[in-house]
């Protein structure tokens, strides 16, 4: 069924319609969104950073399960839950009997047969995301998998959109690793019409095969444009944002001993904005200063980097309120 985003004339409130009373949502990947879904769940992330209040999770109950650490997406979704009205039940790394060998199926039917959503970060791989969906009417977040990170990009494009006014037409310069995070501002980014991002990274760290293929093709049929290279030369002028990730991502380790040596000519400095001098800088954090991004650049007057991390919590009431909302 086609989906249809209606943002109300007074401002009040952005809505997703057009899916089925009953039917339960989830957002493991950002291609499970529509274009309509995705641009309203953007403007519904704006309006809540706003100021917007409602309650609109009031007597939900929310499953909250980090395998891996975090402070922004933990701290977002259960702020964001009990914002929203609902109550919240949080899992460690070491609280569930998966650790005891019980089934991924099994877990998924007994936490299904409780929660009405579950926030999950696993860093491993998103099918396991994919069998909780599948096991009952509990709704599943993806909160970071090992292939994406969609609710960083909702973070992302929520950032550009509060600061620009808009999002369409904006010009991404990404510079590092094409991890989870990359991976999901492709496939979000993209499907923006006339954006532009400029991915450089390192060789043998760039996005998968299947993720820039797609992002490619998105972009094509949305009249935007998306480009990979595996060095510095010829940066594009006169960016809108420079996007940055730290070099070590959770829970995965690199390959090859000399990695550092291969990642240093993608360090963020001030010379990158000779060619871009009103771009703002964007990083998703954590961030280790002098690695992928230097201090003067982090902490200096283009940074909306903790501005971004703040929108987060935006961003997670908007999923949260979102996938609620096919159980109406």
């Amino acid at each position: 069924m086609q989906q249809h985003a209606r943002q109300h004339l007074n401002g009040a409130r952005t809505e997703v319609t057009g899916a089925p009373d009953g039917a339960t949502r989830h957002l493991i990947s950002v291609c499970d969104l529509s274009d309509d879904e995705l641009r309203a769940l953007v403007a519904r992330g704006a309006e809540f950073a706003a100021g917007v209040r409602e309650e609109t999770l009031a007597g939900a109950i929310v499953g909250i399960y980090f395998r891996r650490t975090s402070t922004r997406t933990r701290t977002a979704f259960t702020t964001g839950a009990l914002r929203l009205g609902a109550r919240t039940v949080t899992f460690g790394p070491g609280d569930l009997q998966l650790n005891t060998g019980e089934t991924s199926e099994d877990t998924g039917r007994v936490l299904a047969g409780m929660l009405d959503l579950l926030v999950a970060r696993t860093s491993d791989a998103t099918e396991e995301l994919r069998t909780w969906a599948a096991a009952g009417p509990m709704s599943v977040v993806n909160a970071m998998s090992a292939e994406e990170h969609p609710t960083q990009a909702l973070t992302d494009l929520t950032t550009l959109h509060r600061h620009f006014g808009h999002v369409d037409g904006l010009r991404v310069l990404y510079v590092g690793e094409g991890n989870n995070s990359a991976a999901a501002l492709a496939l979000a980014l993209s499907r923006f019409p006339d954006t532009t991002l400029d991915l450089r990274t390192p060789p043998g760290y760039g996005l998968p095969a299947d993720v820039i293929a797609t992002a490619v093709a998105q972009a094509d049929m949305h009249g935007a444009t998306v480009r990979e290279r595996h060095d510095m030369a010829d940066l594009p002028e006169g960016v809108d944002a420079i996007y940055t990730t730290r070099w070590q991502t959770t829970g995965t380790t690199k390959p090859t001993a000399d990695w550092r040596e291969v990642f240093a000519p993608f360090q963020v400095t001030r010379d990158l904005w000779r060619s871009s001098p009103d771009a703002v800088f964007l990083h998703d954090l954590p961030a280790h200063r002098g690695e992928e991004v230097t201090a003067d650049v982090l902490d200096g007057p283009a940074s909306i980097a903790f501005t971004q991390a703040t929108h987060k919590l935006h961003s997670a009431m908007a999923v949260l309120e979102w996938c609620r909302a096919g159980a109406r």
